[in-house]
């Protein structure tokens, strides 16, 4: 997985794990500018948006059609679905 902009700071992995526990926890509840505004702790949108990009990359979350973060990962349903030609990842 390779992140589309020059990062200059990563994340901490305490915050990485606190922003998926978030997601995980409130799937489907936010579009991803109100997950921002809504964590526990206050972090830059920048920040938030290398998570956000390792996310989505790695498979554990995606946007419906109407933008909202919903957290997929399942190893064992991601398995079963990826096996299948006529479905894909965005």
């Amino acid at each position: 997985m390779q992140l589309t902009r020059e990062v200059l700071h990563y994340p901490q992995l305490d915050t990485v794990l606190m922003v998926e526990e978030f997601i995980r926890k409130n799937s489907g509840e936010y579009k991803k500018r109100r997950l921002w505004e809504n964590l526990p702790r206050k972090m830059m949108y920048q920040t938030f948006c290398v998570i956000f990009e390792y996310l989505m990359g790695s498979g554990k979350i995606v946007t419906d059609r109407k933008g909202y973060v919903v957290w997929i990962w399942n190893p064992e349903i991601v398995k079963k679905y990826m096996s299948k030609p006529h479905l894909w990842l965005k």
